[in-house]
């Protein structure tokens, strides 16, 4: 079982075996939403299943919910706020039933942006109680190095299953506790923003510009390689060390614009084998959303 990263080759050894896995491609592009799916059509590892981060990652549009975000009425509330809203886990497990997966399988998420949106489906899946899933070394760039196929054709369509929610094994943290924990030295805030955005200078999405006070910033990109896979577990054990500067990593909320880019860096510290720690799925988008929550700059 395969729980943080997976290679190329590993993969390409569980198919061969014949073991039930499911490849899930979570290509995105935030400036122009319907590249990722058109990216997919035109090139994907076969057999592989498209994760749209807009409709199949995050709550659906339609009535108000609460933190400011609407959803369709019959689909429960969602479980955060923020731009990508997080559906609830009830929704998300009947997609996960729509596309054939089964609890007994290993999921393997991928994208071609640097590990950016696949972090979202493997959290998502251990968030729902799933622990057999791992994200693709490289993403699809290694996996065209390495001389795997891809394809442009029409996936079939699988059969509907049944997939089971599960106890949580991933630590959703609301904004009330991010706000009831500002100055909490057991609460350590991780930015994964680039640091223009994190210290105020530019803020091309979201309506106000800064951080969270008391956040660290480290940049959702410095947690891979010029090769475009995951630094070594020791570099990036080194590297957080650095950043929490003695601070308890057991502590630890990730955070971004929306919940998206922050999974890197929970991957990272969880490759680099610190304890669970948690993800503010709301991320700035919700904080900035209500103007009496703080906010810093510089």
């Amino acid at each position: 079982m395969y729980t943080t990263l997976i290679s190329v080759e590993q993969l390409k050894a569980l198919q061969a075996a014949g073991t039930p896995v499911m490849v899930f491609d979570c290509t995105f592009d935030l400036g122009r939403p319907h590249a990722g799916a058109q990216q997919y059509r035109e090139a994907h590892i076969p057999g592989a299943v498209y994760a749209n981060l807009d409709t199949d990652l995050s709550a659906p549009h339609g009535v108000p919910g609460k933190g400011g975000t609407v959803i369709a009425a019959d689909m429960g509330l969602p479980a955060s706020g923020g731009r990508h809203p997080l559906p609830s886990r009830e929704r998300f497990a009947e997609w996960l039933s729509s596309v054939g997966f089964r609890n007994d399988m290993q999921a393997v998420v991928y994208d071609r942006n640097g590990l950016n949106y696949c972090g979202r489906l493997w959290w998502m899946l251990q968030w729902v109680g799933h622990e057999a899933v791992a994200v693709l070394d490289g993403g699809l760039q290694a996996w065209q190095s390495s001389g795997g196929e891809v394809t442009g054709r029409e996936e079939a369509s699988h059969f509907q299953t049944n997939f089971v929610l599960g106890p949580e094994r991933a630590r959703l943290v609301v904004t009330g506790t991010v706000l009831q924990r500002l100055g909490d030295s057991g609460q350590t805030v991780i930015d994964a923003r680039a640091a223009p955005r994190y210290r105020g200078e530019v803020e091309p999405l979201d309506p106000v510009a800064g951080h969270i006070p008391g956040a660290l910033n480290r940049p959702f990109a410095e947690n891979l390689g010029a090769d475009g896979r995951m630094k070594p577990a020791a570099q990036l054990r080194q590297e957080f060390d650095a950043l929490l500067a003695g601070r308890d990593p057991a502590g630890v909320v990730h955070q971004c614009g929306s919940g998206v880019s922050a999974l890197p860096n929970l991957l990272a510290m969880r490759v680099a084998g610190y304890g669970p720690t948690g993800l503010y799925a709301g991320s700035w988008s919700e904080w900035c959303s209500d103007a009496a929550r703080p906010v810093a700059k510089g």
